[in-house]
């Protein structure tokens, strides 16, 4: 049996976070704020958004709702690369899948903290 630490349960862990929220909670965002909010049917105005969106708790919500699935993206991506045949290029590909849901991890709290 291999003592060798890897990172490989740290990033399965948020690869099956990030696909849980990308399941419950991306789908009833985008009823909510791109079907439901546009039609009329929940009467919001930009001042009660804008309140909201400032708000600690719905900062939390959306960092969630943005970082999560792109280690979920990113994983999900890492192995269908390495699937078609880049078996070579498996380190690369790692650094720069995980390393782009990193920026934008880091971009996400760069915006909703400003």
């Amino acid at each position: 049996m291999s003592t060798r630490k890897t990172s490989e349960p740290f990033w399965w862990g948020l690869f099956s976070v990030g696909g849980v929220v990308a399941a419950f909670l991306v789908p009833v965002h985008l009823f909510l704020h791109g079907l439901a909010v546009p039609l009329g049917w929940i009467p919001v105005s930009p001042a009660r958004i804008q309140a909201l969106v400032g708000h600690p708790l719905i900062k939390l919500y959306l960092f969630v709702l943005i970082a999560l699935p792109l280690y979920h993206w990113a994983h999900r991506f890492r192995f269908i690369l390495e699937d078609v045949g880049l078996h070579a290029l498996r380190a690369p590909i790692a650094v720069l899948s995980y390393g782009s849901a990193v920026v934008g991890t880091v971009l996400t709290l760069w915006v909703l903290l400003r």
